[in-house]
C-alpha cells in the first residue's frame, strides 16, 4: 500500500481552492466588463448625437449670418448680438425646473418629447423675417436645450462610477465639436443653393428635421433607469446599480427635494469655484460661437470659405475634449490642472487676434484654431460636479448653479461684439482675454 504524506494532502487541496477563488473573481470580472460595455454602447452612442444636433442647432446661426439671415430679417446695430444671447435667457429660464424635474420624471422620456419640441423650433426658425420673430423661436429654442445638458449630466453620474464620469462626460460632450464640423460641410453644401429658398432657410428646415425625427430613438432606446433597462439582465442590472453605489456618487432611486443639501452645496467653497470658473470660460464662448464665422470674414475669407475654416478649429476642439476626458478619468486628481492647459492656448490665440491689423491673415487664422481649445474646460467642469457632488438634491443644485454661470457667460459673450467694433472687434478679444486669464489666476 501506498502512503500519501499528510503535507502532499495540503498540497493537492490548495490549489484546488485557490482554482475556484480564481474561476469566482474571474467570473465576477467578466461580469464587469460585460456590463460596462452594454452600458457604453446603448447609452453613450444616444447622446453624443443628440449633443451633435444640440451644438448644430444652436450654432448654425453663425453661418446663417453670413448667408443671408441679417440682411433677409433686417437685422441694424445690435440686433444680431442679442439674437445670439436671448437663446441663453430662454435656457436660464428653463434650468432650475427642468434641473428638477431630472429626477423625477421618466428622464429618457422626458429627453424624447423634449427633442421632438426642440426639432419643431429649430424648423420654424426658417419663417422669420423680422428682429422679433428671430429673438421669440431663439428663446424658445434655449428652452427646448435647457434639458439636454442637465440630463446627460444625471443620466452619466446614475450610471458609471466616479473615475469613469470625466471619461464618459467627454465622448458624448465631444458631439459638441463634431456637431460643429457636421454643420460646417452642411453649410458650405447648402451655401451653394441658389433658388427662392434663401440657404440659411434651408439650414434651419433640413436641421429642424432631423432633430425631430431623432427623438423616435431616443424614446425608443435610452432607458430611463438602470432598473428598467431592458438591454440588461436581471443579473447584470443589479451588478449595474451595486456598482454605482459602491464606486459612485450614491443612489438616485430617492428623489426627495432636501432643504440640508441645498444649504450644503450653497456654503461649500468649491461651488462657487467651479461657478467662476464655468462664468469666465463661457464669456469667450458666447461670443465665438455665434461670430465665429463674421470673425473669419473679417480675416479677409469669402462667406463659403469661413464654413470650411471651422472645420479645422471643431476638429481642434473635439481632440481636446475627448483627449482631457480620457485622462481625467484616469488621473481625477489632474481635472483642475486640465482645465488650465485648455485655457493656454485660447489665451495666446486671443492674444494673436487682438493684436491685428499688425499680424497677417495667417497668424490671425492660427490664433482662431487656438480659441478652440476654450470649449473643452466646460466638460471638465461638468464631470467634476458628477463625481464630486452625492446626494440628489446637492447634485442637481450645483447643476442648476453651473448653467446659471453657463447661460449668464453666453448671454454677455456677444454683446461685447458691438456693430460698431466690426470687423475687428478689439474689445471683445481684450475681454476674452482678460476672462481666460482669470481662469488660469
Amino acid at each position: 500500500m501506498k502512503f500519501i504524506k499528510q503535507t502532499d494532502v495540503a498540497a493537492t487541496q490548495i490549489p484546488q481552492e485557490a482554482t475556484h477563488h480564481l474561476d469566482v473573481d474571474e467570473s465576477e470580472a467578466a461580469l464587469a466588463k460585460r456590463v460596462l460595455r452594454k452600458i457604453d454602447w446603448r447609452l453613450i452612442p444616444l447622446m453624443f448625437i443628440t449633443y451633435n444636433l444640440n451644438f448644430m442647432d444652436k450654432t448654425i446661426l453663425s453661418s446663417a449670418s453670413v448667408f443671408g439671415l441679417r440682411e433677409d430679417t433686417n437685422l441694424k446695430g445690435q440686433q444680431y448680438s442679442w439674437v445670439s444671447s436671448v437663446f441663453y435667457f430662454g435656457y436660464f429660464f428653463w434650468e432650475y425646473p427642468t434641473t428638477y424635474l431630472i429626477p423625477r420624471i421618466p428622464v429618457a422620456k422626458y429627453l424624447a418629447v423634449n427633442t421632438l419640441v426642440w426639432g419643431v423650433v429649430v424648423a420654424l426658425t426658417a419663417i422669420c423675417s423680422n428682429y422679433g420673430g428671430l429673438v421669440t423661436v431663439r428663446f424658445f429654442l434655449g428652452v427646448a436645450e435647457a434639458t439636454i445638458t442637465p440630463a446627460f449630466m444625471f443620466i452619466t453620474s446614475t450610471w458609471y462610477t466616479r473615475d469613469e464620469i470625466p471619461t464618459r462626460t467627454g465622448y458624448w460632450f465631444a458631439g459638441n465639436s463634431v456637431g460643429g464640423l457636421i454643420a460646417s460641410f452642411l453649410a458650405f453644401g447648402i451655401g451653394h443653393v441658389s433658388d427662392s429658398i434663401a440657404p440659411w432657410k434651408w439650414m434651419y428646415v433640413i436641421l429642424g428635421i432631423l432633430t425631430f425625427v431623432w427623438g423616435i430613438p431616443l424614446l425608443l432606446f435610452l432607458p430611463d433607469s438602470i432598473e428598467t433597462a431592458r438591454f440588461l439582465t436581471e443579473e447584470e442590472r443589479k451588478y449595474a446599480a451595486d456598482r454605482v453605489v459602491i464606486a459612485g456618487t450614491g443612489r438616485t432611486a430617492n428623489a426627495d427635494w432636501k432643504l440640508d443639501q441645498a444649504l450644503e452645496c450653497l456654503i461649500d467653497p468649491k461651488t462657487w469655484i467651479i461657478f467662476s470658473m464655468s462664468l469666465l470660460t463661457q464669456i469667450p464662448n458666447g461670443g465665438t460661437q455665434n461670430f465665429g464665422n463674421l470673425v473669419l470674414k473679417s480675416f479677409g475669407f469669402t462667406s463659403l470659405q469661413s464654413t470650411l475654416l471651422v472645420i479645422p478649429a471643431s476638429i481642434i476642439a473635439a481632440g481636446t475634449i475627448a483627449g482631457t476626458g480620457w485622462i481625467a478619468g484616469r488621473f481625477r486628481q489632474w481635472n483642475c490642472m486640465l482645465i488650465v492647459c485648455v485655457v493656454m492656448p485660447a489665451i495666446v490665440g486671443s492674444s494673436l487676434i487682438y493684436v491685428r491689423p499688425r499680424t497677417s491673415s495667417g497668424v490671425q487664422l492660427f490664433g482662431y484654431f487656438l480659441l478652440s481649445t476654450g470649449p473643452g474646460s466646460i466638460p471638465l467642469l461638468i464631470s467634476l460636479v458628477g463625481a464630486n457632488y452625492k446626494g440628489v438634491t446637492k447634485k442637481m443644485t450645483m447643476t442648476a448653479l453651473l448653467f446659471i454661470a453657463y447661460c449668464a457667460g453666453n448671454i454677455a459673450g456677444p454683446q461685447f461684439f458691438r456693430a460698431s467694433d466690426a470687423p475687428h472687434y478689439n474689445l471683445a478679444f481684450r475681454a476674452i482675454l482678460i476672462c481666460y486669464s482669470l481662469v488660469v489666476g
